[in-house]
């Protein structure tokens, strides 16, 4: 049982060393994009922290971070659809490579709300990496550039995705069943 949610938790889905694995191949994939360039990276807290230190690991550019807080979710396991910023960018992003690294993409509709609200900022480029990506749950379209893993239609938690902020620390990616 998974502590006491009322749920439990199903098999690994994926494992701590693929996630690591995995990682290293999108952050040499954006260095070769962005070659000889800066690039701001940009993580949706709270979920997308630990994906986005595994990854800027392996960047091989200027890197500098920015965090902004999204939230679409509360405490339920379905997203309400209501997209509300609870922090904003701390720097200007006028001119510069962006990457947006996220959690999960689920329904689409926060990820397509915060492309829009950053767009208007004018960046040179955005870009979207994602630890996870559910295209079943799809409720508005958005291309996310660098998927680590596409899964099916659970609730995730583990490496960063929680429940009712739960199961954070986890160093796999599993669904509460």
């Amino acid at each position: 049982m998974a502590a006491d949610t009322g749920f439990s938790f199903g098999e690994v889905m994926i494992h701590e060393e693929q996630i690591l694995a995995r990682a290293a191949e999108i952050g040499k994939a954006i260095s070769e994009e962005f070659a000889n360039e800066e690039v701001l990276v940009v993580g949706i807290l709270k979920g997308a922290v630990l994906w986005l230190s595994d990854v800027i690991k392996h960047i091989d550019l200027d890197v500098h971070i920015d965090f902004m807080a999204v939230s679409s979710y509360g405490a339920s396991t379905k997203s309400s659809g209501v997209v509300r910023i609870v922090k904003d960018l701390d720097t200007s992003i006028e001119g510069k490579n962006v990457i947006i690294v996220e959690d999960i993409v689920d329904s689409g509709v926060t990820l397509n709300y915060l492309k829009s609200y950053l767009l208007g900022m004018g960046p040179k480029s955005l870009r979207i990496c994602a630890l996870l990506d559910k295209p079943a749950g799809r409720r508005a379209e958005i291309d996310v550039d660098y998927v680590g893993f596409t899964v099916d239609d659970r609730f995730i938690v583990g490496y960063g995705l929680d429940y009712n902020q739960r199961y954070r620390n986890l160093p796999y990616i599993t669904c509460l069943i």
